[in-house]
């Protein structure tokens, strides 16, 4: 079996081949929307793994996009997709394979991370990957949707108008990617993606309402983007986003005020988001669904934990484990006015962990000492894990909302 790596020329070949191991076959762009999840493929960046009658049986791509980090850091990383192994050469090593030709030649790019969305919670672990992010889905029926009395002052002056997809294309860009700089978690949205209309909605054509937040000045500074289905007159928000707490609840008092509605579902809000306390009915807004969603793993541990903002001084000896690279090292972490130093060290661990839980705790969503209660991690000290649950802290839930 050959590892080798596309070009423009293999596009039908791999998507044919990825769709396959899936069990699906392509649409077309009228079933899409207008446009296709795959036109966006850096197809310089995708591998193909090859039997040696030349049959395509194993796919693995990655995106050029930008990680934003606490502190609002901005970094290049791949963004893993398209990882399929066709159902007659499962089991013997191909996935393995392409994963580790593909952080070979991610490391090769100088990217110190790679992401990717997890179609099942089992599979990525054992290549270093650990859930990172998390996404809920929130319901309020309609007739509950009431918000109540602010008993602070509201610091919202702006206003919400409402456009059609069609008719805000490069808004929607400018909006979303002012958003992602300062949300850490958040994934770049290339140039590429909205002129292909690659994706999921609101990127893609499918015909969508949006609500448009502008600020006193008339700026754009957040949208929510909609449709109501039949048959059950639900509303079903795809994503908002927002520059603060107050957009995102002027955009919510805009879709839950709707009339002709028996339900608003929003598809993507980050976990302890404040929603339902600002309904009358505290019970009205309901959690339907709870998922990971962006997986991180790190390929230059010192330089990542470097580079990322952090909100505590402190220090910290972590053994990073990771045994799928067969590398293993001993790091001191020494954090001094929201700036990082990491560097090899003997002295004995406070943390010892596999590369993965580093992955988790990375963006600040799942604190250290989590890790260290389920069995994962293995704190050397009493106080190792408060520590680290200090140092690793973030001023803001790290959420991410792009599909890939």
């Amino acid at each position: 079996m050959e590892i080798r790596s596309t070009t423009d020329d293999d596009l039908d070949v791999f998507v044919d081949a990825v769709h396959a191991a899936f069990g699906r076959f392509p649409e077309t762009p009228a079933e899409s929307g207008g446009g296709l999840w795959w036109s966006a493929f850096e197809m310089d960046r995708n591998l193909v793994a090859v039997t040696p009658e030349g049959l395509p049986v194993g796919t693995a791509g990655a995106y050029s996009f930008e990680l934003t980090l606490p502190g609002e850091v901005v970094v290049p990383v791949a963004g893993v997709t398209a990882v399929g192994v066709a159902p007659s050469h499962r089991r013997r090593g191909v996935l393995s394979a392409l994963m580790r030709r593909q952080l070979a030649d991610v490391r090769a790019r100088g990217e110190a991370i790679s992401v990717l969305l997890a179609s099942e919670a089992v599979i990525y672990r054992r290549f270093g990957y650990g859930p990172a992010t998390f996404t809920q889905k929130l319901s309020v029926p309609r007739r509950q949707a009431d918000f109540a009395v602010p008993r602070a002052e509201s610091t919202d002056s702006g206003t919400v108008e409402l456009l059609r997809r069609a008719e805000c294309g490069d808004l929607l860009e400018e909006v979303y990617d002012a958003y992602r700089r300062a949300q850490p978690g958040a994934l770049s949205r290339p140039h590429r993606w909205w002129a292909a209309k690659a994706g999921q909605p609101p990127i893609t054509a499918a015909p969508r309402h949006i609500a448009v937040h502008r600020d006193a000045d008339g700026v754009p500074d957040g949208y929510a983007s909609y449709a109501v289905g039949d048959p059950d007159n639900t509303l079903t928000v795809d994503e908002v986003i927002a520059a603060d707490d107050a957009v995102f609840s002027a955009l919510a008092r805009f879709v839950l005020g709707h009339d002709l509605v028996t339900e608003v579902v929003f598809k993507h809000v980050p976990p302890g988001h404040p929603l339902r306390w600002q309904l009358t009915d505290l019970r009205a807004c309901r959690l339907k669904d709870e998922t990971d969603w962006l997986w991180v793993r790190l390929l230059d541990v010192p330089r990542a934990l470097a580079t990322r903002g952090w909100f505590a001084d402190g220090e910290l000896v972590l053994d990073v484990d990771d045994p799928f690279l067969g590398e293993r090292g001993r790091h001191l972490l020494t954090v001094r006015d929201g700036k990082a130093e990491c560097v090899p060290t003997d002295r004995e661990p406070d943390l010892s962990l596999d590369v993965s839980d580093l992955g988790s705790v990375y963006l600040g969503g799942t604190p250290p000492s989590t890790l260290v209660r389920a069995g994962h991690v293995r704190a050397h000290h009493t106080d190792a894990a408060a520590r680290a649950d200090a140092l690793f802290r973030t001023e803001r839930v790290p959420h991410c909302v792009h599909w890939f």
